[in-house]
């Protein structure tokens, strides 16, 4: 195979020749391959998608275009670092980098989650076109924050119609509906004038959307968040909007994403821990509950363990999902813990792993810890990825507000994974972290950067750490065999080669027990190593522990966690966070571990006999030959974030 397409500077043809045809030990006996193939690898003019060597020169050269500044051995150590499962780019730079869209969008296009606070109309603009670009965001519902907005206008209507001759014709591009959601909320809140609006040029359900992928849904899901969102804002006439109000646009927002024109959209709340209604809004056993609520992961901003109030903890019970907490003045005040460095954050990003500004975004990237090996190869790991990042701060972003407060900040999360994997490892974090930081201190000065007020963090990591076989971040092993089942169009070339190859594939099961044919679940049994510390070994304390660790040995940001828990565990867990809170723990959500399976889990745990079993019956997932698509079921620990 040619390699003149790839080939530069800084890879040359001698270099890359020695990677053709050749692949790296993927995870899971090669379902990291099919995640990568399905995921990441973009399709060539031929027809045929990228091989993984492919992918990784794309993204060597394209982290150089935008001013990674590496010299040539450099850029072949971090290709051959890449290529070989040790560290990885970020999911959405590891399907951007090195392509047009970046030339489009900046440093949008590689970017995947933001943060705001809910204070002006324009904020819920802010979130639309960050959902639509295929983001994640965080926002604020606090009191203090929502009090800012203006009171809602008496008398607007908002009508759609079908012709040609309203008021506003809608274009049909991800720029055109924010310019209507604009204009829906500039006259709630400013002209109180109604107005017409048509979708006549919104093109129809199914048709390809360009540039960040994915297909159209037509205009009906658009038409119908705006009538939501007018009623939400309708009942709130002549007043202001409650935090909850604010919650809910949000979150229809969010549901005209998924339905809109990508898969999934990722968002977390951070609300009061006294605001009665927020505490209230996903209490599913208390019934009418609007579905739209699901889109968020809700968290509450308690300074101190004292300000948790019962009115939390009826959700640990199993009656609701149980809220995550956000400890601001520790995220302020502390880098790792114990080391004062200060952060005018005030808020997350949807998985919780990096705190942010107001309009601030992640930026990251990842280490296999489990495949590194040695404390000189992680500081290699850690330096060359951060140099991409830090070029990626100094880029142009599409919103003035987030140039600025990146440009000031210059903040990034050298991610690890694996930590349950690592072992005695986890003691070269801590010197890896102080050699970063002294670089981060001598490579800004010479481009004349600010030195970024916080480098390191520990994300979920669901599919990039099934490429390598990763245990997810912080989180230990499901179980050391289990079955990993992925979700499949059913008209997807790759269910027939998987059946083909011995995998078991099967229609996917409705709630009321009927067949849905056009999806497909496509069953890989996987196992951990027995090295791997696994869920059934680490109590919820364990795990909290856990975190307390990463966060004073490496993570300056936070550590995205999901601290699996039973409702017996619930006196050990509050023990811990009245001795911890104050001093120990930046963030963290919970859920409850239930015992009850269901049909066709994303995990089963099985037997080694059943492993064995099931993997004499099938053949190496190397053999396929897979087209260009999308998976379903692989994004990060909690279902949030986008993989792309």
């Amino acid at each position: 195979m040619s390699v003149e397409k790839y080939s530069s500077e800084i890879l040359p043809d001698k270099f890359l020749i020695n990677y053709v045809g050749k692949q790296p030990k993927w995870g899971f006996g090669g379902l990291g391959y099919i995640v990568y193939k399905r995921t990441y690898a973009r399709q060539l003019t031929d027809g045929t998608t990228e091989e993984w060597w492919q992918t990784v020169a794309r993204c060597v050269n394209g982290a150089q275009k935008i001013g990674a500044k590496y010299t040539p051995e450099e850029a072949q150590r971090l290709f051959d670092l890449v290529f070989n499962l040790k560290c990885n780019f970020a999911g959405r730079m590891l399907w951007q980098l090195g392509t047009s869209t970046v030339d489009r969008f900046g440093a949008n296009s590689l970017l995947n989650c933001w943060f705001t606070a809910m204070r002006k109309p324009g904020d819920f603009s802010f979130l639309f076109e960050n959902l639509m670009l295929g983001g994640g965001v965080g926002f604020s519902v606090k009191k203090e924050d929502v009090h800012e907005l203006p009171k809602v206008k008496k008398s607007v209507h908002i009508t759609h119609k079908a012709t040609n001759d309203a008021d506003f014709i809608v274009p049909d591009s991800r720029e055109g509906w924010v310019k209507l959601l604009d204009a829906v909320l500039d006259s709630f809140f400013s002209t109180g004038k109604s107005f017409s609006y048509s979708t006549i040029l919104i093109r129809g359900a199914g048709q390809p959307i360009h540039g960040f992928g994915g297909v159209a849904s037509g205009p009906v899901i658009l038409i119908e968040g705006i009538e939501k969102i007018s009623k939400v804002l309708r009942e709130r006439e002549g007043k202001k909007l409650r935090s909850i109000d604010v919650l809910d646009i949000c979150n229809i927002i969010g549901s005209v994403v998924v339905a809109g024109n990508v898969r999934r959209s990722a968002e977390i709340s951070i609300g009061d821990p006294d605001d009665y209604h927020f505490l209230r809004a996903k209490r599913w056993d208390l019934g009418n509950i609007p579905n739209w609520r699901a889109m968020s992961n809700n968290t509450i901003s308690a300074d101190s363990f004292d300000q948790i109030s019962n009115a939390v903890w009826e959700g640990y019970e199993g009656g609701g999902e149980p809220y995550g907490f956000f400890n601001l003045p520790l995220s302020k005040k502390y880098g790792r813990l114990g080391e004062e460095r200060k952060d005018d954050c005030e808020g997350l990003n949807p998985c919780a792993e990096i705190t942010l500004s107001d309009k601030e975004c992640c930026n990251l990237s990842e280490i296999y810890l489990n495949n590194i090996e040695s404390k000189e190869e992680l500081i290699q790991c850690a330096t060359l990825l951060y140099k991409v990042q830090k070029a990626i701060c100094a880029m142009p972003f599409i919103h003035e507000e987030t140039s600025n407060v990146v440009h000031k900040n210059m903040r990034i999360g050298v991610g690890i994974t694996g930590i349950c994997q690592s072992g005695s490892k986890l003691d070269w974090l801590s010197d890896a972290y102080k050699s970063l930081r002294k670089f981060d201190k001598t490579w800004s000065k010479e481009n004349g950067w600010p030195e970024s007020i916080r480098l390191t963090t520990t994300k979920p990591s669901g599919t990039l750490s099934l490429l390598a076989g990763s245990s997810p971040g912080v989180h230990p092993g499901y179980s050391r065999y289990f079955i990993r089942r992925v979700r499949m169009s059913s008209s997807d070339k790759l269910v027939g080669a998987c059946r083909e190859l011995g995998y078991g594939v099967e229609y996917a099961k409705n709630f009321d027990g009927t067949e849905d044919h056009g999806t497909c679940v496509v069953s890989f049994p996987c196992s951990f190593g027995e090295d791997t510390i696994l869920a059934k070994d680490m109590s919820a304390v364990d795990q909290l522990e856990l975190v307390k660790k990463i966060q004073t040995l490496w993570s300056d940001n936070s550590v995205s966690v999901t601290v699996y828990y039973r409702k017996e565990e619930l006196p050990q867990i509050k023990g811990w966070l009245k001795d911890n809170y104050a001093t120990s723990l930046k963030s963290v959500s919970f859920l409850l571990h239930s015992d009850h399976g269901f049909a066709q889990a994303p995990y089963e745990e099985i037997s080694e006999e059943e492993w064995k079993k099931a993997t004499s019956r099938v053949k190496s997932l190397m053999d396929i030959t897979i087209d260009s698509g999308d998976m379903e079921g692989l994004e990060c620990v909690g279902g949030v974030c986008p993989v792309k």
